[in-house]
């Protein structure tokens, strides 16, 4: 049983106070393409980060809104920025890194929420239950081919809402010569 690959880029998560700012008051995002995951989208709006040492601009928003604000970037990104996010679970932002981001009509001083996300995979309910998986489980993911890997401690996230997808960053995708929608094999070692 294989499992499609799907790269993310650099991104940003906002909530609606932050959107606000950035954005103007009330100010809805835009949908550019939807994403795998039901419900999730590439919006048109586009920020600026800004780190210690340098900024990277035109970086992705994806919506919809959600409760905080939420930073996901690769290892490289953290280097031209000069902050130093740890790779954590989406949403666990505590002792993260902030950052400044800039919007066409605000900026907002993030205190945290810098992350490098996870390597982690999406079930479905009913491919949880055919890969014998359950949600915060941890697999090995095999990578064949010239530059072929494993990936370990890749986190089961399983929920009725979700596609199966894969998920790593450029840097990950890049070491492993992956591309959108490669097929990969789960190994069944759990931690």
């Amino acid at each position: 049983m294989k499992i499609p690959v799907g790269i993310s880029s650099r991104h940003i998560h906002l909530s609606k106070g932050d959107l606000d700012i950035l954005f103007g008051a009330d100010y809805e995002l835009n949908v550019l393409k939807d994403l795998s995951q039901p419900g999730q989208y590439a919006a048109q709006e586009q920020a600026t980060i800004i780190g210690p040492k340098g900024k990277i601009e035109n970086v992705r928003i994806l919506g919809p809104v959600r409760q905080q604000t939420q930073i996901e970037m690769s290892r490289t990104d953290s280097y031209l920025l000069g902050v130093r996010p740890p790779v954590r679970d989406s949403g666990f932002l505590k002792d993260t890194p902030g950052v400044t981001i800039k919007g066409p009509q605000g900026e907002v001083e993030l205190r945290q929420g810098v992350i490098i996300a996870a390597r982690h995979i999406h079930f479905h309910l009913s491919d949880a239950s055919r890969f014998n998986v359950k949600d915060q489980d941890r697999v090995r993911v095999v990578v064949e081919g010239e530059r072929g890997l494993i990936f370990e401690n890749v986190l089961a996230r399983v929920s009725e809402s979700y596609a199966l997808e894969f998920h790593v960053d450029t840097d990950e995708a890049n070491a492993a010569g992956l591309s959108n929608g490669d097929l990969l094999e789960v190994a069944y070692y759990k931690y």
